[in-house]
């Protein structure tokens, strides 16, 4: 069993009270901030050569994506925009992790930031504070 310092304990109780805290739309730009991490992290070990960790990272990001084609709401007309957005971005993940190709997983970590961003002039248009944006 892993022993956690003092430090390491707060920071996961801070961090685990953010996610409590957070409105919907913060907790989707949580997703999209994961999902950047988590690509940078996979694109440096492809580099590295550890496959594992890559796999790993990429999987990570797969499950963003999933959970976020999961929660659209299909009766709104811009629903289907994100479904096939994030479908494009699910097949290039498997694409990335099946070759372990940088050049693909920088493209969706563009296509990432692109929808990140977007989404924070969304919450700013909409009087949504962005904390850390």
């Amino acid at each position: 069993m892993p022993v956690f310092t003092t430090q390491q304990k707060a920071y996961a109780q801070y961090k685990n009270n953010k996610v409590m805290s957070a409105s919907a739309p913060e907790l989707t730009l949580m997703l999209y901030d994961g999902a950047i991490k988590f690509l940078n992290v996979a694109d440096y070990a492809i580099e590295k050569k550890d496959l594992e960790k890559a796999n790993t990272n990429i999987i990570k990001t797969e499950k963003i994506i999933d959970y976020l084609r999961n929660t659209l709401d299909m009766k709104y007309p811009v629903a289907q925009d994100f479904e096939n957005m994030y479908s494009y971005i699910a097949r290039r993940l498997v694409e990335a992790n099946i070759g372990k190709d940088r050049e693909i997983v920088a493209e969706v970590n563009r296509h990432m930031h692109a929808i990140r961003d977007n989404w924070i002039e969304v919450m700013k248009a909409n009087h949504v504070y962005v904390k850390d944006a």
